[in-house]
């Protein structure tokens, strides 16, 4: 495995929208094996190809519970509901948190490393690491979401 740069911002991959993924390989394997690698290096709870400069739909996210390590490529909301407002950073931005609503609930539709397709569930902090990686795969940034800016020590 291998550990990947983390883009920051203002690069313009994090702006963009990311192209579908087609080809289900074990180049593809691996690049999921390093961004997980990546992502537990720089303490993350979830990672998105733009943010090691690759421009495809994909995303992991693993916030230490029952669900273990979530792979989303080619995500889609199918359904989302509730209201949470929680602090929020990125591995983009280094040192920024700020309050962030999204919804509590999220239903989402996917593919897995091999190609197939399913769909899972999530509620509270869960939901909010899948919404926010997501949001990466679209060009949107957690920044254009915050209410309020946060300090360190108000986490």
């Amino acid at each position: 495995m291998a550990i990947r740069k983390i883009v920051h911002y203002p690069a313009e991959i994090l702006e963009i929208e990311c192209d579908r993924v087609e080809i289900f390989d074990k180049k593809l394997s691996k690049l999921l094996n390093d961004m997980y690698d990546t992502m537990i290096e720089f303490d993350g709870v979830g990672l998105a190809a733009p943010q090691i400069g690759l421009n495809k739909q994909i995303a992991i996210v693993d916030i230490d519970d029952e669900a273990g390590t979530v792979e989303l490529i080619n995500p889609v909301i199918l359904d989302a509901s509730g209201e949470q407002t929680d602090p929020e950073g990125c591995l983009s931005f280094p040192g920024v948190y700020g309050e962030v609503t999204r919804p509590n609930y999220v239903k989402v539709k996917a593919q897995n490393r091999k190609g197939q397709i399913y769909t899972i569930e999530a509620e509270g902090f869960l939901a909010r690491a899948i919404q926010h990686e997501m949001d990466h795969l679209h060009g949107v940034l957690f920044t254009s979401k915050v209410t309020r800016y946060l300090e360190e020590d108000e986490l």
